[in-house]
């Protein structure tokens, strides 16, 4: 009976159609949370308020996500995960059209307060979700399905978005979203199964506390050097559009031209890192940060000089195309089995907690500051976070040393 099982489970066809409805939502879901940073300045201009303003609707938008995911995770948490997918489309779709229509900042401010009630719920479900619908030895390759849509929304998302904001407005390219999410929600009806997410303790079993692992302090480190970097990238990526229109002196029809060829590079950078995270795991990682480094700083000292930006921007994109998923992996990698979960949402919320607060700090330094200084603050965060990662890299590795002897 074993045998037969276990060869039924590796005969199972591979839930392609599944996967790639979440993988779609999963990109349409983040290119919302971003979509202000390509249109920033066409927002800005017709609802009157200034640039720094429309960048706190991420702030809003990623600390609606950390405050709220956690809560509504486990209030939800008895509820069909297929039903609860779908209400998330149907208010994910409400919060687009509600800021399409947005007759002012403060409506659209409540748009994007929906969007990350949604949002927030939508990763904590997608992810049991995936792991629910393969066997245990597809789990790696099923996320690798879904995830890629969020690392697609960085790479084309934004930009496709930019593009459609500048050719017909902004408002329409948050009403390509809601059509797009509720067209996703026709074949999540359809071609999505049901799962069971409930799983119950063996008789007698006591789950470990999570403060007893061993590798929980490597976890929080790593943590803390996602934080870091990402509040870096966000501080200025957030502002990227105004930079370039000024100082750079970019065209503002040429910015979305400008975001294709980052997120261009982003995608030749992610695949350097599936090839080099696991052979180099330390080094490849310190290695691609310090592309973003050496390329940010590049376009803050040469800000009049365009074909310099746009050389360094690619090369931006570059490094930081593979740094997400190499951060995931240095979680993975250094997380225990058992706390594997908690890491992963420990990192979901380092990850947005910068982006927010990277908007948030990129504002206040551009009307207390101006534009200029964005760059050498996000160099000076991302090499904060080199030096922590290889700090602790060292300290990790004594650690451990000294337990085997």
């Amino acid at each position: 009976m074993d045998a037969t099982h276990t060869s039924s489970e590796h005969t199972r066809p591979f839930p392609w159609v599944p996967l790639l409805v979440l993988a779609t939502l999963t990109f349409t879901f983040v290119t919302s949370e971003f979509l202000p940073t390509g249109l920033l300045p066409e927002i800005s201009t017709e609802l009157g308020v200034s640039e720094s303003q429309v960048g706190f609707l991420i702030t809003l938008f990623a600390a609606t996500v950390v405050i709220t995911t956690a809560p509504l995770t486990s209030l939800t948490r008895q509820h069909s995960r297929k039903s609860l997918m779908i209400v998330l489309i149907v208010l994910f779709a409400v919060a687009n059209l509600l800021a399409a229509a947005a007759p002012n900042y403060l409506v659209l401010a409540i748009a994007r307060v929906l969007g990350g009630l949604a949002h927030g719920l939508f990763w904590s479900v997608v992810g049991a979700y995936t792991a629910g619908l393969v066997q245990r030895h597809q789990i790696g390759r099923a996320v690798a399905i879904t995830g890629g849509g969020a690392t697609a929304a960085f790479i084309l998302g934004v930009p496709v978005g930019t593009l459609l904001g500048h050719a017909l407005g902004w408002r329409l390219a948050f009403v390509a979203i809601a059509v797009i999410v509720l067209v996703l929600m026709v074949f999540i009806v359809r071609y999505l199964p049901p799962i069971q997410h409930l799983e119950k303790l063996a008789t007698g079993e006591i789950p470990l506390p999570m403060r007893k692992d061993r590798s929980v302090p490597g976890v929080i480190i790593v943590g803390l050097i996602v934080a870091i970097v990402i509040l870096g990238q966000n501080t200025f990526y957030t502002y990227i559009a105004v930079y370039l229109i000024n100082p750079v002196g970019i065209a503002p029809s040429a910015v979305a031209g400008i975001l294709f060829l980052y997120g261009a590079a982003g995608a030749i950078g992610l695949a350097l890192a599936g090839s080099l995270s696991d052979r180099f795991p330390r080094s490849a990682f310190v290695g691609v940060i310090g592309i973003v480094a050496v390329s940010v700083l590049v376009i803050g000292l040469y800000p009049h000089v365009q074909w310099v930006v746009i050389a360094a921007v690619v090369t931006w994109g570059i490094g930081f195309g593979g740094a997400p998923a190499m951060m995931q992996a240095r979680m993975l990698r250094t997380a225990s089995p058992r706390v594997r979960d908690l890491a992963s949402a420990y990192m979901t919320t380092s990850f947005n907690f910068s982006i927010g607060a990277g908007a948030l700090l990129g504002g206040l330094l551009l009307d207390r500051v101006g534009i200029g200084v964005l760059p050498f603050v996000n160099v000076a965060l991302v090499i904060v976070g080199i030096a922590v990662a290889i700090v602790s890299d060292a300290w990790l590795r004594r650690r451990e040393a000294n337990r085997l002897h």
